[in-house]
């Protein structure tokens, strides 16, 4: 069937909108009409790292919308159904029988291929294959393909864009709180870089009753929000962050979280924790970073990485969006809305720190 994708076409072009052939659902497979789709930080870095030699790309992965047919082997999802697309995984592997499918040993191929898993296209153009399956989805298209393994069904009455990035930032930021640091009443917890991943940890934090929060980001409006949220705002460009976290938790935090991938701000979230603290990355950035082993050791701290907040879809989103419904975890607050056609506007104002999270609509 023709879509309408926004296509890449290299690290250095815009996002143009254009018409595209999805292939028909296989048996295992399920045709959604997507409403919403969150602009992710992945989705640039996966758009950079793409030369322009290897052809179109459609992206996206931050999907929700409505079923509209599924393959005859889909038993538990229906036509009608109201989905949110997340990431696949294999369901098979010892990751995803131990209930890790986010370390899934299969994920690449799965997620990153640009491929289904047997090789196969699911997008082409002019009878040549598009790069595309983004996470079992590629949600950057007014139709898509998904499958069971990464489609969670949710009630009708969600609001689907702004829960459109529960299937990847959201998630990402506050599994990394809820499933991983696991922080107490009593503890301090300090998000380095104030995006929609920071955000969702800072509210999750506060979801589960954390008093001393801190959020540490360059851009003026969203230390103003993570201040109107609960947290004590640092300005990483005029304050040592280190020495005021430090004066602010009585010797340091109990965890820690950078979003940045970048070395010397990780390196401040080690140092910013007291005696058996723990600091999670969750930032895709430079691949190697010096770390202060002796601090390390000597003070039993824990570094450690998480992908999409350890979780499993089919019960955390479920859980997140029960949060929201008590008015503990207040995500769309986050949102601002774009049109697909001024995706490239969204882009622009996500790096330029004017907006929390972009989701694009149709």
């Amino acid at each position: 069937m023709q879509v309408t994708a926004a296509l890449s076409r290299g690290p250095d072009s815009p996002f143009t909108l254009e018409t595209v052939e999805l292939d028909e659902p296989r048996a295992d497979e399920v045709l959604v009409r997507i409403v919403a789709t969150g602009l992710c930080h992945t989705d640039l870095v996966t758009k950079a790292a793409l030369p322009t030699a290897a052809g179109p790309a459609v992206l996206g992965h931050e999907g929700a919308g409505i079923v509209v047919d599924v393959g005859a082997r889909v038993s538990r999802i229906v036509p009608g159904d109201h989905v949110i697309l997340s990431y696949r995984h294999c369901g098979d592997c010892d990751q995803c029988r131990s209930a890790s499918p986010a370390y899934c040993v299969d994920a690449h191929r799965l997620n990153s291929s640009g491929r289904r898993a047997d090789g196969s296209a699911t997008v082409t153009r002019n009878g040549e294959p598009v790069r595309a399956a983004f996470f079992g989805q590629s949600s950057f298209a007014d139709h898509v393909l998904a499958t069971a393994d990464n489609i969670v069904v949710v009630d009708g009455s969600v609001d689907l864009t702004a829960a459109a990035p529960l299937g990847c930032g959201f998630q990402t930021g506050a599994g990394a709180v809820l499933n991983v640091l696991r922080p107490g009443s009593d503890s301090s917890v300090v998000v380095f870089g104030a995006g929609s991943v920071g955000f969702a940890a800072l509210l999750s934090a506060r979801s589960v009753g954390v008093a001393t929060l801190f959020a540490v980001d360059p851009v003026p409006a969203r230390r103003a929000l993570a201040a109107e949220v609960g947290a004590v705002a640092l300005d990483p460009g005029s304050q040592d962050v280190v020495a005021a976290i430090r004066a602010g938790t009585g010797g340091g935090a109990t965890h820690t979280l950078d979003t940045t991938g970048i070395p010397t701000v990780i390196g401040q979230a080690l140092s910013s924790l007291r005696a058996r603290g723990s600091a999670v990355v969750v930032g895709l950035g430079t691949p190697e970073v010096a770390v202060n082993i002796q601090d390390l050791m000597l003070n039993g701290k824990t570094l450690r990485g998480c992908v999409e907040g350890d979780s499993s879809v089919q019960q955390f989103i479920p859980h997140l969006l029960a949060l929201h419904a008590e008015g503990r975890f207040p995500f769309d607050r986050l949102v601002t809305e774009y049109r697909f056609e001024d995706i490239n506007r969204a882009v622009a104002d996500q790096a330029a720190g004017t907006v929390i999270k972009p989701v694009l609509v149709w």
